[in-house]
């Protein structure tokens, strides 16, 4: 016999739903006859479909005699997970519809940190409270690993940090949310001890940044706006994490440019300050957006992306 042939005759036998229903009511009633009654048939095939599903499970279910029906120990125990798979066959055509519409399923949205710092945990309590069925299942991770997760469909959509004009190739976006830069300064700097900074105050200070392959559009832009003014940024720590950057300046290691929501990360040891800009230079801004495959939104992130964006 071929390796095919072997491996498909250890497959446990396919069993179609009518025998599962004809030998529950068989068990519930403990007499053919009502359980022909019950489903509508005569009574020699359904003792016909009894004896078919013992020999398919090779399995004794019923003890007979011309008196009475018993169900064996091993029907007994079939029974209650016999009625579970029912249950859930006919609740199928239900969820089913539900999915289609949106209302239930499982999302799998990434998402970078500076997201759970507010907003995304305010969205996922809203969401789940309005759609209770849809299985959210969150992932942290950095954009670079948000567009690969993409690429290999092990999610639906992430919501990513980026520059204004963001535009992923065969990728949809939809903005989410504007912020602006801070400046992430040591407390026991003297530049905390100013309301405000200008760019040329900072020109020589060491910077902590995370790695350009993570955020490359606002790596850029932060860069691009050193180099007007004829500078080249002295990077003292690359990190991944807007947590760590921000400890690491806690440490007196440099400065950080971060998101103005990142302030409600309170450092201690990090005080935050605006920079103002100039005719020749002006400060970054960034941006939020949930980005999806393009043309690949299923019912439940249309329904997550029509409330994210209300």
């Amino acid at each position: 016999m071929k390796k095919d042939s072997l491996s498909l005759a250890r497959q446990p036998p396919l069993i179609e739903l009518r025998l599962w229903r004809q030998f529950l009511a068989v068990a519930e009633e403990l007499h053919f006859s009502r359980a022909a009654q019950r489903l509508n048939m005569t009574q020699p095939p359904l003792t016909q479909a009894i004896a078919q599903l013992e020999v398919a499970l090779a399995v004794k279910l019923f003890d007979r005699t011309k008196r009475s029906v018993q169900l064996t120990p091993a029907g007994a125990a079939l029974m209650p997970e016999v009625r579970d798979l029912l249950a859930r066959a006919a609740a199928l055509p239900v969820f089913a519809r539900a999915s289609a519409d949106g209302e239930a399923g499982r999302l799998r949205l990434a998402f970078v940190s500076t997201v759970g710092f507010d907003l995304l945990p305010r969205w996922v309590r809203r969401f789940r409270e309005q759609h209770p069925k849809v299985q959210l299942e969150l992932i942290e991770a950095t954009g670079d690993v948000q567009l690969e997760a993409l690429a290999r469909g092990e999610i639906d959509a992430g919501f990513m940090l980026h520059s204004p004009g963001f535009a992923p190739p065969g990728l949809t976006c939809q903005r989410i949310a504007r912020d602006s830069l801070v400046l992430a300064v040591p407390e026991q700097s003297a530049l905390a001890s100013r309301a405000r900074l200008t760019l040329k105050d900072l020109l020589h200070q060491p910077l902590v940044i995370f790695p350009r392959r993570i955020l490359p559009s606002l790596y850029d832009a932060i860069f691009a706006m050193y180099h007007t003014a004829g500078y080249l940024p002295q990077v003292a720590q690359e990190a991944i994490q807007m947590q760590t950057i921000v400890n690491l300046v806690s440490a007196g290691i440099g400065v950080a440019w971060v998101p103005a929501s990142v302030r409600q990360f309170q450092r201690p040891g990090v005080v935050y300050r605006e920079v103002t800009g100039s005719k020749e230079w002006t400060v970054p801004g960034c941006e939020t957006s949930l980005v999806w495959s393009a043309g690949a939104a299923s019912p439940a992130l249309l329904r997550f992306m029509a409330f994210a964006a209300s």
